[in-house]
């Protein structure tokens, strides 16, 4: 089947649609873009120059996808937003495009829900099964790995990274790297403790988030030098697959990692 385009919409001759794509009323496909199969534009949406997506996304009404990077060195260089399969991108999202400061790309992955009014800046790199809540905004050049999810109204600061499955509270704002399986919240944030909620949902052995949690402890609470905490974390738990995660991903932090909360939910 050939994508149904709906009278009113306004797509680009040099656009390319794959098949069974739908574009709803008044939605805007600039040139260069690239629609993959199954993909769904809602009415009023808009994808901009240089996008290409793959297969099963949908894009909801008056999202802006593949937008102008909202950064004072971007002068007009060719640069893409690239976006890859069964992705949901609802109302009022803006995803932008990259820049020659960061690669010239901005990358989603898939199996991604980004929520209402959402923003994905310049040069941010997603993985997959991401979940960004209503409002939350990504700074330029931030990397979110597979499984991290980001409260409503949250913000993450340029050229931070969010581990995998690490979880970010409501009203949060993170200025510092949250490594993988960790929790943080706070205006100014601060790690809480493991994301145990979502530990569970992974399914993982409980020796293996008792392993987690006492990493924490030993790297966030206890009286060791960061490296002493580490270099022990690494020598009690080297079985350990997402222990030692969560250590590589403290030692090669560009920026540095969160401090411990002032009142960390820790439970025995």
């Amino acid at each position: 089947m050939t994508a149904s385009i709906h009278p009113s919409a306004f797509v680009s001759p040099k656009a390319e649609l794959g098949r069974d794509v739908s574009v709803g009323p008044c939605a805007l496909i600039e040139d260069d873009v690239v629609i993959g199969d199954g993909c769904a534009i809602h009415a009023f949406a808009s994808i901009k120059r240089y996008t290409s997506m793959g297969s099963g996304n949908t894009v909801h009404s008056h999202a802006v996808v593949g937008g102008l990077p909202q950064d004072l060195k971007f002068a007009g260089e060719v640069s893409r937003l690239e976006i890859g399969d069964n992705n949901t991108i609802r109302e009022f999202a803006s995803l932008h495009r990259g820049t020659d400061g960061g690669g010239g790309v901005t990358r989603v992955g898939s199996h991604n829900l980004i929520m209402a009014y959402c923003h994905i800046a310049h040069d941010c790199i997603l993985h997959n099964r991401i979940i960004m809540s209503n409002a939350a905004t990504l700074a330029g050049h931030v990397t979110l790995f597979d499984g991290a999810v980001v409260g409503g109204l949250s913000a993450v600061h340029q050229f931070c990274r969010i581990g995998r499955h690490a979880f970010i509270g409501g009203m949060t704002g993170i200025s510092l790297d949250l490594p993988p399986y960790m929790l943080a919240v706070g205006s100014r944030a601060g790690v809480h403790g493991p994301n145990l909620v979502g530990l569970r949902r992974l399914k993982l052995d409980s020796a293996v988030i008792t392993a987690v949690r006492s990493a924490f402890r030993l790297v966030w609470l206890s009286e060791l030098s960061r490296q002493e905490a580490l270099d022990k974390a690494s020598r009690d738990f080297a079985h350990v697959p997402e222990v030692m995660e969560l250590i590589a991903f403290i030692r090669e932090s560009p920026r540095g990692v969160l401090p411990v909360a002032r009142s960390p939910d820790v439970k025995e």
